[in-house]
């Protein structure tokens, strides 16, 4: 590993430290050459399926853009950083185990709010009024007066979906 101040290549490797249930590597390095000392992380690289959206574009799994609406749906909430990227491991987990190509981003979507109602309800609530974009107030507020009953699952809230978007008759 080359020291990020003088470029020297002989860094040492002080500490090491298991992250994430051993799904990544945090080392700390001490360059031999100008005595700096700096971080490097070794993630495991997960092939994630593509996501498929509502209006049929598909797109590459994209975890920042998880971690911005869930960090703006809990802010100001007892929800740290942690939980959040524990969430979204959890989700990677669970998407790798299905081994597909393609996933419904409704699946998506449901499961981070199926955790989310678990951990918070206001912020469920907060991540609910910008993902399902509700078409008025009175909606919304329907579905606030239903939250007790559990999460708000799906855009048209009468069944679950399966990974790929179709109705799942088991439910």
């Amino acid at each position: 590993m080359h020291c990020p101040t003088c470029h020297a290549q002989d860094t040492k490797v002080i500490e090491t430290r298991i992250l994430q249930n051993g799904m990544a590597v945090r080392r700390r390095r001490r360059c031999e050459d100008c005595d700096k000392r700096f971080t490097t992380y070794e993630n495991v690289n997960i092939q994630l399926p593509a996501v498929v959206k509502a209006d049929g574009r598909r797109e590459n799994f994209n975890r920042e853009k998880i971690v911005k609406g869930l960090s703006k749906a809990c802010q100001k909430r007892p929800i740290s950083t942690d939980q959040i990227h524990s969430l979204i491991d959890s989700l990677e987990k669970r998407l790798s185990e299905l081994s597909l190509k393609e996933v419904a981003a409704d699946f998506i979507g449901n499961f981070v709010m199926e955790e989310l109602y678990r951990m918070d309800s206001v912020s469920y609530v907060r991540f609910a009024s910008f993902y399902w974009e509700f078409d008025n107030i009175s909606d919304f507020i329907t579905n606030l007066e239903n939250i007790h009953k559990g999460p708000i699952i799906n855009r048209d809230h009468l069944y679950k979906k399966g990974p790929l978007g179709e109705q799942n008759t088991n439910q």
